[in-house]
């Protein structure tokens, strides 16, 4: 089955072509990665398939729906969540507070504000389970902006497994981290196995190798190369444009 389609897909600014003629699909349980140098339009692909932008041509389905003209927030209660490269966390929450919020947010009980969070029995188990799942519950008390910058990392991505999508998108998950940060991520990511299906876009080759099922190369907003971890290493045409060496 596949969770996500993509027809054709365009985007220009003005007279910019960000993203030209894009074409694939996304297999339930893969893991899609998206490389490509800087400007290659990864972000702009992303911001399109999340609804954040609107396609100059083309489609998008997920899971067999029409949702091209969606907005985020719809395609978010079809299940298509996303943590991204810029930190989108309340800092001035605690991490606890951050997470129940997330899941309040795409549940009828946002509707009801005044009970105790822990009326909410299914939804704060869930969030227990998110915090420990990413090894943050010790810190589950602090406010966000005391933890550092590799936990509020991946409580970003637990924020997005909390929401139990039909597919993560993650912009850059290891932005920033360090070496032993950014392995903590790979190992959380290898752990989901093909019970998640993720679509992901990074720099760090170390990281790209080591979670892809399947690798996308963009230049200048179009796919150069589709394939298996290994054929894209082999492959000379991104070796030159994406690695920066000739023939």
């Amino acid at each position: 089955m596949e969770a996500l389609r993509v027809d054709g897909l365009v985007k220009n600014f003005g007279g910019v072509q960000a993203v030209w003629d894009v074409s694939f699909g996304v297999k339930a349980g893969e893991h899609l990665v998206m490389i490509g140098p800087n400007g290659a339009g990864k972000t702009t692909l992303l911001n399109l398939i999340n609804g954040q932008l609107t396609p100059s041509a083309g489609r998008i389905e997920f899971f067999g729906r029409d949702v091209t003209s969606m907005t985020t927030h719809r395609r978010s209660h079809l299940g298509m969540a996303r943590a991204f490269q810029i930190l989108s966390l309340l800092s001035n929450l605690t991490v606890m507070e951050n997470v129940l919020i997330t899941l309040h947010g795409t549940r009828p009980s946002r509707y009801r504000m005044f009970r105790r969070v822990e009326g909410f029995a299914d939804v704060y188990d869930l969030a227990c389970q998110a915090i420990e799942s990413l090894d943050l519950w010790e810190r589950r008390d602090e406010l966000v902006k005391n933890i550092s910058y590799g936990e509020q990392r991946r409580l970003e991505i637990s924020l997005g497994l909390a929401l139990q999508p039909k597919m993560l998108l993650l912009d850059e998950p290891s932005a920033g981290l360090t070496k032993d940060e950014s392995q903590v991520v790979v190992d959380i990511i290898k752990g989901l196995g093909n019970e998640q299906t993720l679509l992901i876009v990074d720099h760090d080759m170390e990281l790209v190798f080591e979670v892809a099922s399947r690798i996308i190369v963009l230049h200048q907003g179009a796919i150069i190369a589709d394939g298996l971890p290994e054929e894209i290493q082999q492959n000379s045409r991104v070796r030159e444009v994406y690695m920066g060496l000739e023939e």
